[in-house]
């Protein structure tokens, strides 16, 4: 059977599109997207938090901002937002403030300005307050949501009663934190406090908040399990697990004393991929067997396997060394949609603009250890103390939002590597905000 030249032609073309299809198929479409950055006021001293918001262009990955914004957190020292997916609503958590603006709160001298405010998401990606809500502790600190968009957890540096930590981690137990849950309203947006069904306050009534170890740090929700970061007033180096329940979002306590780390200086816990990485800002030492060469590092990366008690088994392997040039691991996330690839956001030890040791460090996950090996070209740049680290809806694109010198910072994903390359065009953009950035999420909508 011979082609027609016409047939042959027609034939080609549907090839090479099949080709470039076959390419592009890992990113998603999408016709519109925000980037949203929690922040500080430059021009204010009392720690009055706002929201600033870029529209992303998905052709090029660059930012152009929304008319409106800034507007104001609704509290103060906004620490946290969350948006749930296909929502509609934003809710950023407000921190609080001392006396003297900022965040050194305690149960003597409770911060004002605490809170989680609600915000709905406009055409054009404008925002409108909608209502407010407040944690039953003291220093709100990290928020969560679960992956159903049914409930968020906020971790409370201080619980309110120290005798409700005796009653749910042991009779030893005279200070704790606590994990304020809530149940979302899919129309409204509006949140309904969960109580815990497990522990009965003094008065005979639910406690109405899930006690954890004292001075925790970050906490996360992997699987069914949710984990605590706890340690030093500063650093973490125990976890604590709850079991969740998706269907009425009740933690249920799994043991009264937290799992030793055997590290010193976490920042942070994140979970990707069934894996969780616990950042450590602690020094690690290595030898390479082969080469017989001692490599030293600021901080390292700890992988663990979770177990079906939320019993963590550090992996085969051991930690993982963060890139020489960098320290302060803050946050870290894994590209979707094909996991092969982590990026870790370090803040640095800088405390101005000189952007020292800051940065974004790739690794390469190995399909079947889960391993980690840093990739050629890592770490990358980014502003001055970055504070969060996201990909954008269309997986193109990674952003982070930057402290010291109050930028948002991107890179584009080479999507056959995972390295991070400049925008195109090698721009090497940095978008200004209003005042330091402390938080940033993003959004998008399909055509």
């Amino acid at each position: 059977m011979r082609f027609m030249k016409f047939g042959k032609t027609f034939l080609m073309s549907a090839l090479a599109m099949g080709v470039i299809l076959g390419i592009t198929s890992c990113v998603q479409s999408y016709s519109v997207g925000y980037l949203y950055v929690t922040g500080l006021n430059t021009a204010a001293t009392n720690g009055n938090g706002i929201i600033s918001g870029f529209k992303i262009d998905h052709n090029k990955g660059y930012l152009t901002p929304i008319n409106g914004l800034p507007l104001s957190s609704g509290g103060a020292n906004p620490v946290r937002a969350v948006l749930l997916t296909g929502g509609r609503f934003i809710y950023v958590l407000n921190r609080g403030a001392d006396p003297n603006g900022g965040t050194d709160c305690s149960a003597a001298v409770p911060c004002t300005g605490a809170n989680i405010t609600q915000f709905a998401i406009g055409g054009n990606g404008v925002l409108t307050p909608q209502q407010t809500f407040y944690t039953q502790g003291i220093n709100p600190i990290r928020m969560i949501a679960d992956g159903s968009g049914n409930y968020i957890y906020v971790l409370d540096q201080i619980a309110p009663s120290s005798a409700a930590c005796a009653l749910a981690l042991g009779s030893g137990v005279t200070s704790c934190g606590d994990i304020t849950a809530f149940k979302i309203d899919a129309t409204t947006g509006r949140l309904t406090l969960v109580v815990n069904s497990q522990v009965t306050a003094a008065s005979g009534a639910p406690l109405p908040y899930f006690p954890v170890p004292a001075n925790p740090i970050d906490f996360l929700l992997s699987s069914n399990i949710v984990l605590t970061l706890s340690g030093t007033p500063s650093t973490g180096d125990s976890a604590f697990p709850y079991t969740y329940n998706g269907s009425t979002g009740q933690l249920t306590i799994n043991q009264n004393t937290a799992q030793p780390l055997n590290i010193k200086q976490a920042n942070a816990i994140v979970a990707a991929s069934g894996i969780v990485y616990v950042l450590d800002n602690e020094p690690l030492t290595k030898t390479d067997m082969q080469t017989n060469v001692t490599t030293t590092t600021p901080s390292q990366i700890i992988p663990f396997t979770i177990g079906t008690n939320g019993a963590l088994q550090q992996q085969t392997g051991g930690a993982v060394q963060d890139d020489v040039a960098q320290s302060n691991p803050i946050y870290a996330i894994v590209a979707a949609p094909n996991s092969k690839w982590i990026y870790v956001a370090n803040q640095g030890n800088n405390t101005d603009q000189t952007n020292a040791q800051s940065g974004i460090t790739g690794y390469v996950i190995d399909p079947l250890t889960k391993q980690l090996s840093e990739m050629p070209g890592s770490p990358w740049g980014t502003g001055a103390g970055p504070q969060c680290l996201l990909e954008d809806p269309s997986n193109q694109f990674v952003y982070t939002a930057n402290y010291y010198d109050s930028t948002v910072t991107g890179r584009v994903i080479d999507q056959g590597s995972g390295v991070l390359n400049l925008l195109p065009g090698n721009a090497n953009k940095q978008y200004k905000l209003n005042g330091p950035a402390t938080w940033c999420i993003a959004t998008g909508r399909t055509s």
